[in-house]
Order: C-alpha cells, then structure tokens, then sequence
C-alpha cells in the first residue's frame, strides 16, 4: 500500500493488477493534486481494509485471484462506505451496469481520457464529503438531542406541533414561565436560532419524533 506520508483526508483507493496502467493512473491522479493508495489486487486491498478512511475506490473489473465484482460483493456485505467506480473493460460494461445497481458509486469504460476520469473521481470526493460531513452533523444533533430531559422533550414534542407557551403550560400543568424556560433551554441545547431550524434538526434525527 502506497501512502504518501502527509495524506489529506481523502484518499484514491487503486486496485488494479496491470502494474502500467497503475503505475500510468498514480501519476495522472498525483498530479492532478489527489493523494493515492494503490493495491495490485484485491485481495490485498481486503487485507490493508482496516487503514482504509475517507475518499473513494477505483476498482478494477477483471482481476487475476478475485475479481472486482467479487471485492464488492464483499464490501458491501461489510457495509462498506465510500463511493466505488468500476474501470471496465470491453464486454464488461452490463456487469458494471449491474454493480450500479446494488450500489456502486459510476464506472468509466477504458480507453478513457484523463479529464474524463479526473471529473469522475472530483465527484466521487465530493459525494464522500457530502455524506461524511452530513453523518457527522447527524450525530452532533444526536448529541445535543440526548442531553435535553424528559421534561424538555415532552416540551420540544409541543412546539414542534405548533402549541404556544400557554398551550404547553396547561397541556404539562406547569406555568407559563416554567415553559418559557424549559423552551429557551431547547433552543440553547439544540443550537436552534428558529422553531424552522429546531423542526429542520429533529427531522434529520428523528423523522417520526412524536407529535400530539
């Protein structure tokens, strides 16, 4: 596995058995600013697996031992993340068509041009960042959701079906203020500036989140 000692975030995963068309994708990918990790076949890439992070697989068909299909049914059964683009072969493409179909990212059919793979592989990164950068905001509104009280929930379930603080007083059997308070505590825990904010953040997390 070929690392580049001050690797970026998001990684080209290479897994590909021809050593020239490696060797010929590695300076083109390199050079085009993105940081390469290459496998000369798929097994070893299952075996390097663990130091796999962020960025997205180019992954060719027809391999020696294992091939590509076979590498991603494996990966999928892992649930395996980042996005894959199959490098396919003259007769390969309805296999490819059928990887898509369970789940692959594109796949780009050789002989292919560099600006042709270079626009691939930029999308595939971003698609990765989106998802990366939309998990991690679900799971900071996770966090803040798990350190509201039951009281607080029972309030929040209130605003989000659009009752006004008296409303909630009289629903809870508590004063107004005590709402009030309950309410701005929410707001400050969820790092809601609006009820469309604090609606649009419960959603991600909680889409059926009770309401009367």
């Amino acid at each position: 596995m070929n690392k580049s000692p001050d690797m970026p975030k998001q990684c080209i995963y290479l897994v590909d058995d021809d050593d020239a068309l490696r060797d010929s994708l590695a300076w083109l990918l390199e050079s085009s600013g993105h940081n390469l990790c290459a496998f000369a076949s798929a097994e070893a890439f299952l075996e390097g697996l663990d130091e796999v992070e962020r960025g997205c697989v180019l992954l060719d068909v027809r391999m020696g031992g294992m091939s590509g299909i076979e590498l991603f049914e494996q990966l999928r059964a892992q649930n395996f993340h980042l996005p894959v683009i199959f490098l396919t072969g003259h007769g390969e493409v309805p296999m490819a068509v059928e990887a898509l179909k369970r789940g692959a990212y594109d796949f780009i059919e050789k002989p292919f041009g560099d600006k042709q793979l270079i626009s691939l592989v930029d999308a595939a990164l971003k698609h990765e960042r989106d998802a990366h950068d939309s998990f991690e905001l679900r799971d900071e509104v996770e966090r803040r959701f798990a350190s509201l009280t039951q009281r607080e929930r029972e309030v929040l379930r209130l605003i989000l079906a659009g009752r006004l603080n008296k409303q909630i007083a009289d629903e809870l059997s508590i004063s107004i203020k005590t709402v009030e308070v309950h309410r701005a505590r929410v707001m400050e825990k969820m790092s809601a500036n609006s009820i469309a904010e604090l609606v649009r953040d419960v959603m991600r997390i909680e889409p059926d989140f009770p309401t009367p």
